[in-house]
């Protein structure tokens, strides 16, 4: 691992606010939704290097991945799999009219967060977003990946080392 520290730490302090299924459900459907979101208008900004079309969306997401390659090399490796991938289905729908384009983005941005805080109000548990926007941001999608090994029955021992130090955190406090 990376950063295993680092790791943990990000991994204990995002799951801690993200344990009851069905928040987790919705997050799994509201991050990518609101990355899609994101993702449509920045594909509007490219240039083309020879035969590729590079956006802004692609150097962000590069970005991302970049930052999770500290963490942890296999979950951003699988990340970057999924971004690109989510990048070539926002350059598609781009393509659409503006008008048309715009409007989707707009309702997979909204209506993921939208998702997102309704899943915390079913946990009862204030989102990340509300306390630390930057973390949220940068840690949600990693999150993602992240919990998609946990549903596949993937990396037992990351999660149960994540479990344990929340169940840590919870005794350390008044």
């Amino acid at each position: 691992m990376g950063g295993d520290g680092k790791l943990m730490d990000m991994l204990a302090g995002y799951a801690a606010s993200h344990q009851h299924p069905f928040n987790i459900f919705v997050h799994m459907i509201g991050i990518p939704s609101i990355m899609l979101g994101v993702l449509i208008p920045l594909t509007w900004v490219s240039t083309e290097i020879g035969d590729i079309t590079v956006s802004l969306a692609h150097v962000v997401m590069i970005g991302f991945f970049f930052f999770y390659l500290t963490l942890e090399r296999l979950f951003a490796i699988v990340f970057l799999v999924f971004a690109l991938l989510l990048t070539q289905i926002a350059a598609t729908i781009s393509a659409l009219p503006v008008e048309t384009s715009g409007m989707i983005a707009a309702i997979a941005f909204f209506g993921g967060y939208a998702a997102q805080f309704v899943g915390h109000a079913v946990e009862k548990s204030m989102p990340v977003l509300v306390k630390h926007p930057l973390q949220a941001n940068l840690a949600a999608p990693f999150f993602t990946i992240v919990e998609a090994f946990k549903i596949l029955g993937l990396r037992d021992d990351l999660f149960n080392k994540v479990q344990a130090q929340i169940a840590q955190r919870r005794q350390q406090e008044p």
